[in-house]
């Protein structure tokens, strides 16, 4: 029974003081220090902190620095933080990639998908069926040719497209594609008037851009908000009539299976653009979100731990409060998804939404230190990157003289410095790899995002002929864990190993390798 003054039964002396709002008991009161000193007894059992460390120094041990150098704490602390615009309300818009396929497309929207990100030049044939005032539609390469086919598909139809359809103009992210579809500043304002004439978006600022390059969060961050600066003033200049230019933008990011940045990195990039126009003279404008999970995390081997990357990722975009998620599909590296991917990766958010209720708190993450603190931490590094940028002559300057792409590619250097030595180890290919496996056979060949373990893929795609030897001597307890390293170190880079057993002497060890 529980007692609503005195609190649940429990002796008297360990009952929190009447009138308390204290959720534990006095017994239960633990400082720093407690938590220093538990954490300290743990490292030392596993030989991570010396017998004469103090106490205090876990906190050097656990501490993980971002490539943004970043640090993210192991446990949160209070501490003063400032205001992130809530983010959406309710469920968010489950969004799948489509390149022409009106059959994938109806199929996906009759299947729990809400929305269509759409890659293609026959766009009638793409939507045939689509009712495109209930289902938005998010143009690739938005191009006036393509908008201009979307808004006649809709008038021919006699409907009116969804206001959180975008006709996907992006100049700025198509030139660092290196996507030769005629997009320019002058586009972007032709698709900027289409879309005010029937109430829809007219760009996506793709941040995945620099993502897919390499880019750390702050980066991605911050190239976002340059780029948002670049076309909230080509907007302005080109004396576009609408109370605020900001509303016809929506922002692009990548979600990745690192939660806490991921959930950081989507309410930094709302608090930082909220304090860009603010500083503007354009009014303010909640930013909306599009988060795709991460193609460069995904690996070509072992592709099925690609369900749970994607998984992690699109929980902490739900989490983060973007309005929209797209999961890539498992079997993307291999080629064109499958039905099968497609299917799996739209009901990764239809269970978190409909059977994880993740979607029912807004910002279930605000007020929680350990994140407030990552969010502070990396908005104030995302916009010192929006400085860098803007100190260039902005977002297309920084691109002309290399500067930006400069930082990346360090970035991505030390990232795969990382990956090779297995400090950042990728399950299925350089951890736990499996050569035996049979690939999954897909159409196509797979998306060109240089993946994380592409120097691994490359190893495995092309293995040597001869094997290595392994003798193991002894009893198993005294080779297995030294042997299973061995072969896991070996088979990822496309290594086989041939394994001798245990032996009763070396005469036995002698004919297994001569056999």
């Amino acid at each position: 029974m529980t007692d609503v003054q005195g609190g649940l039964d429990q002796p008297e002396e360990l009952q929190p003081e009447a009138g308390s709002l204290a959720l534990a008991s006095a017994a239960d009161d633990w400082s720093r220090a407690d938590w220093e000193k538990a954490a300290a007894v743990a490292l030392r059992k596993s030989r991570r902190l010396g017998e004469d460390a103090p106490d205090d120094a876990v906190w050097a041990k656990l501490t993980r620095t971002t490539y943004d150098g970043v640090e993210v704490l192991p446990l949160g602390m209070p501490g003063a933080h400032g205001a992130v615009r809530p983010p959406r309300l309710g469920a968010w818009d489950v969004r799948t990639f489509n390149r022409g396929d009106n059959a994938a497309a109806l199929q996906d929207l009759e299947h729990g998908a809400t929305s269509l990100w759409l890659d293609t030049d026959d766009i009638a044939a793409a939507l045939a069926g689509v009712r495109l005032d209930l289902a938005p539609v998010v143009l690739e390469g938005g191009s006036p040719e393509r908008a201009g086919a979307l808004l006649d598909v809709a008038g021919e139809h006699g409907e009116h497209l969804h206001h959180e359809t975008n006709l996907g103009a992006d100049p700025i992210g198509a030139r660092l594609r290196g996507r030769d579809d005629g997009q320019d500043d002058d586009t972007a304002v032709e698709v900027a008037r289409l879309a005010l004439e029937v109430g829809v978006r007219a760009i996506v600022v793709d941040a995945t851009a620099v993502h897919d390059l390499g880019a750390s969060e702050a980066q991605e961050v911050g190239y976002s908000l340059a780029a948002g600066a670049a076309y909230l003033r080509l907007l302005t200049e080109a004396g576009i009539a609408v109370d605020n230019p900001a509303r016809l933008m929506e922002f692009r990011y990548a979600a990745t299976d690192e939660q806490f940045l991921t959930i950081a990195k989507l309410r930094a990039a709302r608090r930082c653009w909220d304090r860009m126009l603010g500083l503007s003279e354009v009014g303010r404008h909640r930013q909306a979100q599009h988060a795709v999970t991460s193609r460069a995390m995904l690996s070509a081997y072992d592709p099925w731990v690609n369900m749970l990357r994607g998984t992690v990722a699109a929980f902490a975009a739900g989490v983060g409060g973007a309005e929209a998620v797209t999961v890539v599909p498992f079997d993307s590296p291999l080629g064109e998804p499958d039905e099968l991917g497609r299917r799996i990766a739209r009901n990764v958010s239809s269970l978190l939404i409909s059977e994880s209720h993740v979607a029912v708190v807004g910002d279930p993450a605000g007020g929680a230190y350990a994140v407030e603190k990552l969010t502070d931490d990396l908005a104030a590094a995302a916009w010192v990157e929006l400085q860098r940028i803007e100190a260039s002559g902005g977002v297309l300057a920084a691109l002309d003289d290399g500067s930006l792409l400069a930082r990346v590619a360090e970035v991505a250097a030390r990232r795969d410095r990382d990956v090779a030595t297995r400090k950042r180890p990728i399950t299925g290919l350089s951890e736990f790899p499996n050569p035996q496996e049979t690939l999954p056979l897909r159409v196509g060949g797979g998306d060109d995002v240089r993946r994380y373990g592409a120097a691994f893929e490359s190893l495995r795609a092309e293995p040597p002929a001869q094997h290595v030897f392994l003798a193991t001597l002894g009893t198993v307890a005294a080779h297995t864990a030294r042997a299973g390293f061995a072969t896991n170190l070996f088979a990822a880079g496309g290594v086989a190993v041939d394994v001798a057993g245990p032996t009763a002497g070396v005469d036995d060890l002698v004919a297994a390798y001569a056999g």
